[in-house]
């Protein structure tokens, strides 16, 4: 897919939203919007050496790190066996399996490593694991849908998988992952020659990224958007500005920054 591109993934949980009152969530979003990561993990540390949520939520920012820069294998897939030795109750086991689904995901669809089969066992793991109301269900969908996507080559899987993943990510409230809904389900209605459907989904996924300061985000959704709007003008604007936001973090999104040289 032309404009389907890859993921760079939400964490596990809300805090992730800049919505809440815990001003350490609010210290690791600031960081990792700016592609921070190394900090934000580091201010994590100390809760996730004992708190199951905190460990996840490290791990999320290591993973991401990872997407967005291939690099940093080592470092999340260490501080992932940390997040699932502290899992006890299902919901946490599920969502740890979730993050090891997406990280064996991403070293596959970078070339690092290929391990499809991996991350499919552990988003079905984590299916199992996780209720139909469980935070993470949405994040999990969403998931799922960016195998059928890009592993798989199922577009219609993928997209009923982002259309649960929307749904539930409306319901509670997940702003961030509804940027990522919004940006999958524009990148199949492209896939299928719709247009302006997908004009119209790459643009909620900027709104989005824009009002919530998603620095690190707003780059490939301008690029996106570029590549299916009417005015070559107005294209050439939207990756003029992708550059110059991936310049100002110096280069990352990495493989976008190979893309826009």
């Amino acid at each position: 897919m032309r404009n389907s591109g890859l993921s760079e993934p939400p964490g596990p949980r809300k805090p992730l939203d800049p919505q809440g009152d815990d001003p350490l969530d609010q210290a690791v979003w600031r960081l990792r919007s700016r592609a921070c990561w190394d900090d934000a993990a580091a201010l994590l540390a100390p809760r996730a050496a004992t708190e199951p949520g905190a460990a996840l939520q490290r791990t999320a920012v290591l993973i991401e790190r990872c997407v967005f820069t291939a690099g940093g294998w080592g470092a999340a897939e260490d501080s992932l066996r940390a997040t699932e030795a502290l899992a006890t109750e299902d919901d946490e086991r599920g969502a740890a399996a979730c993050e090891r689904g997406h990280l064996a995901y991403a070293s596959t669809l970078l070339g690092v490593q290929d391990r499809a089969d991996e991350a499919r066992s552990a988003l079905g793991r984590a299916a199992a694991l996780l209720t139909p109301h469980s935070p993470t269900r949405p994040l999990l969908d969403f998931r799922r849908g960016l195998i059928a996507q890009h592993l798989s080559d199922n577009p219609s899987d993928a997209t009923a998988a982002f259309q649960r993943a929307h749904t539930g990510a409306t319901a509670q409230g997940h702003q961030l992952l509804l940027s990522f809904t919004w940006r999958h389900i524009a990148a199949m209605a492209e896939h299928d020659g719709r247009p302006a459907e997908a004009r119209h989904g790459y643009a909620e996924s900027l709104r989005i990224r824009e009002e919530l300061g998603y620095l690190v985000g707003m780059a490939p959704a301008l690029v996106s958007l570029a590549a299916v709007v009417d005015d070559p003008a107005e294209a050439d604007r939207l990756c003029e500005e992708a550059g110059r936001l991936v310049r100002l973090l110096g280069g990352v999104p990495t493989w976008l920054a190979e893309r826009l040289r």
